[in-house]
């Protein structure tokens, strides 16, 4: 997912904007717009579009939203940055994620990858403690626990068995690779953020990850017909809009709070798979979805309590 491509300010104790209900309002809405971002990625990759492709149109088109949104805040002058290479490695994991997370949508059905996507707070819990050196008392690790089993559950044992022999096997291990490296994305920008500013972070990102995109597709880039480029054209407005949106949301209410709306993806990816590619969502997916969500839920609860 592009959570972590938000622009967010760290706003003083008052503040006069705070509209709880508009920023849940524009969270709600940009989690639609992710959910259809993913669905252009599944048709233009169904349609052969390689995923530096999807990536480079995604990025590209990131920058001028950037660029507007640091004009209209007055942030300019913030975009200035001392850790050229931790912003490397932030750009090196993001788009690793992104395209971990661009390729499980084109694998599986859009609601088990969303509900895979949902565990990378358990795995953001784990690299925090081990990275961070974070406390992570016993009711986190419990919430942890209860997150595996949801996943476990979702991407059925017999996956993780067959995973050398059956070729099937390979979309919910890459689905899972995707959600691991996120955290990892996460637990970059909290170390970033000690220091540079988020939106800095945002700014960076945007630039140079189109930098070695766009060397790849020298290799990677091919003709397509019309209709694929409306697919291309689709996942860029939407990927854009919902990261405009992202910002928005976090400028007029907590994270805390929006947070929470992002569990709405699967609404939107069960119904979005079904009208568009016929998906049947499994028992498993949906055995297992509620126990990964609470466990992500718990954990941001835990965390909030804690802080």
């Amino acid at each position: 997912m592009i959570k972590e491509d938000a622009i967010t300010i760290k706003p003083p104790n008052a503040r006069p904007d705070e509209n709880i209900i508009l920023g849940i309002i524009l969270r709600l809405a940009s989690v639609v717009a992710i959910s259809a971002m993913f669905m252009f990625v599944k048709l233009a990759m169904q349609n052969g579009v390689h995923v530096v492709e999807s990536l480079f149109w995604r990025q590209l088109t990131a920058i001028p939203i950037v660029l507007i949104w640091f004009a209209y805040s007055g942030q300019l002058q913030s975009i200035k940055t001392k850790k050229p290479a931790a912003h490397t490695i932030r750009m090196f994991l993001g788009v690793s994620a992104m395209g971990l997370n661009f390729i499980g949508f084109s694998l599986l059905p859009m609601a088990e990858a969303t509900v895979i996507g949902f565990a990378s707070p358990v795995f953001g819990t784990i690299l925090a403690a081990l990275i961070l050196r974070e406390p992570t008392g016993i009711y986190r690790w419990m919430g942890v626990l209860m997150g595996f089993v949801g996943i476990v559950i979702v991407v059925e044992p017999e996956t993780l068995i067959n995973i050398w022999s059956n070729s099937s096997s390979i979309g919910p291990i890459i689905a899972l690779a995707g959600a691991l490296i996120t955290a990892a994305v996460s637990i970059q920008i909290r170390n970033l953020g000690k220091t540079e500013n988020s939106g800095t972070i945002v700014f960076w990102f945007s630039i140079t990850s189109v930098i070695p995109l766009g060397m790849a597709m020298l290799f990677y880039a091919s003709s397509h017909s019309q209709e694929v480029w409306l697919y291309i054209v689709g996942l860029s407005i939407c990927g854009a809009t919902a990261q405009f949106l992202l910002t928005a949301a976090m400028r007029f209410a907590p994270v805390s709070v929006v947070m929470t709306m992002d569990y709405t993806a699967l609404i939107w990816t069960t119904l979005f798979g079904y009208w568009i590619f016929n998906d049947v969502v499994s028992a498993s997916t949906w055995l297992g979805a509620p126990i990964i969500i609470g466990a992500g839920l718990f954990i941001a609860w835990r965390e909030r309590v804690r802080r």
